[in-house]
């Protein structure tokens, strides 16, 4: 069982940036895919970013060239660097892993924190 917790959530304006962060309760290094999730109310969750064993990284197009992933190994936290926010980004972003690329039906969740991008 992997504990994932989120912070850095929260009000923002149009054009402002965030850097959410989710600290993992064991070694990220051990821990294949980390992701980061969305979900806007009437909308389904969808993949924002991932990285893949630290080597690969993957993007939604709607936040190519303004959301980084990153992954501190030392720290067991993975962040997520959010820049140039729109109204459209609001929504609960959760942090999400799958310690076994080979075994995608095991993975955890955090339990969410809000993004409101709002004047």
């Amino acid at each position: 069982q992997v504990q994932l917790v989120e912070s850095g959530g929260g009000l923002v304006q149009p054009g402002g940036s965030l850097r959410l962060s989710c600290a993992a309760s064991e070694s990220i290094a051990r821990l294949n895919i980390m992701g980061w999730y969305r979900q806007a109310p009437g909308n389904e969750r969808e993949l924002v970013a991932n990285s893949i064993s630290g080597r690969s990284t993957t993007y939604a197009d709607s936040v190519k060239g303004r959301f980084t992933i990153s992954r501190d190994n030392a720290k067991n936290t993975v962040y997520l660097q959010m820049n140039f926010l729109k109204p459209e980004d609001t929504a609960v972003y959760y942090c999400n892993t799958i310690p076994d690329i080979y075994n995608p039906s095991i993975q955890f969740w955090g339990r969410g924190t809000q993004v409101t991008v709002s004047s």
